[in-house]
């Protein structure tokens, strides 16, 4: 009998938390998104370009979305590369990880001052920082001067 209880409780707690996690779920399902995007360049002596980049424009994807039916077959030549691209943008200047001498730690710090700066100001206009991620690209050769550290920031508001 009191096994049965137990299992019995353990279920409707079981239930019960279920119930909440999809309120929860449902409940807080953000309406908008946006993606800031960090690039930052390791190229030595200014020669890169590192930016903050945030785009003004909303876009439609299904326009440049089409489908395969068999695998192969696919009109994506028919959607313009040009038609994709955006025109209004915001662009913050950053500094570049690597100066003459090497490593530029002052302009890490630099960098991630203005980095804080884009995210509090995106918070205050109702934004709320929901997902980071980042990823490096560089040929990685004995003689790599050449590469950008990318930081995807995801936001989201109801």
């Amino acid at each position: 009998m009191k096994n049965h209880l137990f299992t019995l409780s353990l279920l409707i707690l079981s239930y019960q938390s279920l119930q909440a996690q999809d309120l929860s779920i449902n409940s807080g399902n953000p309406s908008q998104f946006k993606i800031v995007t960090v690039v930052e360049s390791i190229v030595p002596m200014g020669l890169g370009r590192s930016r903050i980049i945030d785009s003004q424009t909303t876009v439609d994807a299904n326009i440049f979305t089409t489908e395969r039916t068999d695998g192969k077959k696919s009109s994506q030549n028919e959607i313009d590369r040009r038609d994709i691209k955006v025109d209004e943008l915001e662009e913050t200047k950053l500094l570049n990880f690597f100066s003459a001498t090497g490593i530029n730690f002052q302009n890490i710090a630099s960098n991630d001052a203005v980095i804080s700066s884009k995210i509090n100001s995106m918070i205050l206009e109702g934004w709320t920082l929901t997902y980071v991620t980042s990823g490096v690209e560089s040929n990685a050769g004995a003689d790599d001067g050449q590469g950008i550290f990318i930081t995807r920031l995801f936001f989201s508001r109801k």
